[in-house]
Formats: structure tokens, sequence, C-alpha cells
């Protein structure tokens, strides 16, 4: 998903209906499946489809709609996860920062032994390496960070 959302969240969340997960499930499956395909496959009609999938996003539970990439194929051929150990208190800082670097991916703020998970795509080991000794360890408030390579991965659907 971009960085930014569709629609600020509701603070007070509904829950789910098992029409409402099964319409998410199929979204994240195929984000262009057109309102009809899935009224069709939910039995239900379109303008009730129409009225569940902007109810989502309204909520802020549809963030947005975005294409699953195969990034070897597009030419970011080493992947990694990537620890950070952060001084207290600089998240905030250190999250604005990290959102700038080229092939994040993913940011989360974790408890245990680290601080920072983050998942980067570059196009080439020489490239991970430069983003982690040269642009991340730059960073006044990174303490230590720990790479681990991925070697294969596997995306999935919610709900799988």
């Amino acid at each position: 998903m971009p960085r930014e959302q569709m629609a600020e969240p509701d603070p007070q969340s509904r829950p789910l209906d098992p029409i409402d997960r099964t319409i998410l499930r199929l979204l994240q499956e195929d984000g262009r499946a057109s309102i009809r395909s899935v009224a069709e496959r939910v039995h239900v009609s379109r303008a009730n489809a129409y009225a569940r999938i902007n109810r989502l996003i309204e909520d802020g539970v549809i963030r947005g709609f975005t294409a699953r990439v195969d990034h070897e194929r597009a030419g970011q051929g080493a992947s990694a996860y990537i620890t950070l150990k952060i001084v207290q208190n600089s998240w905030r800082t250190v999250r604005e920062t990290l959102l700038t670097l080229p092939g994040v991916a993913h940011i989360a703020l974790v408890s245990g032994d680290f601080d920072v998970l983050m998942l980067v795509h570059t196009a080439d080991n020489r490239s991970l390496r430069e983003l982690v000794l040269t642009r991340i360890q730059a960073i006044p408030e990174v303490l230590g960070s720990r790479t681990l390579l991925v070697f294969e991965e596997t995306d999935l659907v919610v709900g799988d």
C-alpha cells in the first residue's frame, strides 16, 4: 500500500461480518475485481457490495489498493529484514527518516530484543550493503542493526 491512506479510520471500529471478511479476501486476491464479480461471489446485490466496500474504505479497514509485485522480476533481486536498536523515544524521528529510504517495503515498531523491524527490497547485495552501511547506520538515533537476507518469500492473503 502506498504510504498515504485513502481515508482516516473511524476510532470506533465496527465488527466485520462474514460477508465483509469475504469481500476483503476477494479484494486482497484481486484488487481490480469488479463490483459485479465481488457481488456475485458473496451473493449480494451490486448496490450492497458497493456500499460495503465504500464503508470498509471510509472506516479505514481498506487503506488503499495496490499491486502485488514480484520483486525479482521488477529488478529488486535482494530482499532483507533489518532489525534496528534505536535511542529510546526516537521512534517518530527514525520512522520519518526510514520512510525516505529507497526500497523500504514495511516498517514496524516492535517489542523484544530490537526496536524496529523493516523489510527492504534492493537491486542486489551491493545496493543492500549501501542501504544498510551508508544510509541506515548513519541515522544518529540508530544504535545498531542486523540484516537477515531473504532467500525465498511467499505473500499470503489474509484468511488463507
